[in-house]
């Protein structure tokens, strides 16, 4: 696990809001405070779903692409958020692929996701990576990979950061 201080706040959230930056990622939850408070439970709600439109969603949550236009709606204006968090997960094949690149494959049965929080208040923007097995794990390669790799993406993508 590590804990990243983005830098240029206004550039990582323009990106998050308005590209497809974290589009393939998973949201698991979220909270956004702007003149309400809104919660996020990212699980698909099969009820909500047809039996056909159902057997359509690959995945247990939705993905940021689906959501994201919904919380830009919430958090666009004159005035920021006073809080905005999200825990998201990459897509299990893309963990999956980096594990085994990282001579992890073994792992992948007890592996439930590669996380990242993204924290949003008046101390800043912070990423905090994590990981979540089903089991416990004496190895700490996965969060090692984990962590190299979001370093990597943010610097790839012109995100400046710093390890906190």
């Amino acid at each position: 696990m590590v804990a990243l201080q983005i830098k240029e706040v206004k550039n990582f959230m323009g990106q998050l809001l308005a590209t497809p930056l974290l589009d393939s990622f998973l949201v698991q939850e979220g909270v956004i405070h702007t003149y309400n408070s809104f919660w996020i439970d990212g699980r698909i709600n099969a009820d909500f779903y047809t039996k056909e439109e159902l057997e359509e969603e690959v995945y247990d949550f939705s993905t940021w692409e689906k959501l994201r236009p919904i919380c830009f709606e919430l958090v666009k204006g004159k005035k920021t958020p006073t809080l905005l968090k999200l825990v998201l997960q990459q897509k299990p094949e893309d963990s999956y692929s980096l594990l085994e690149q990282g001579g992890c494959s073994g792992l992948n049965p007890a592996l439930k996701g590669l996380l990242v929080t993204i924290k949003f208040d008046q101390n800043g923007l912070v990423l905090t990576t994590g990981t979540s097995f089903s089991t416990f794990i004496m190895d700490k390669t996965p969060d090692l990979l984990w962590d190299q790799w979001m370093k990597q993406f943010l610097t790839e993508k012109g995100i400046g950061w710093e390890e906190l």
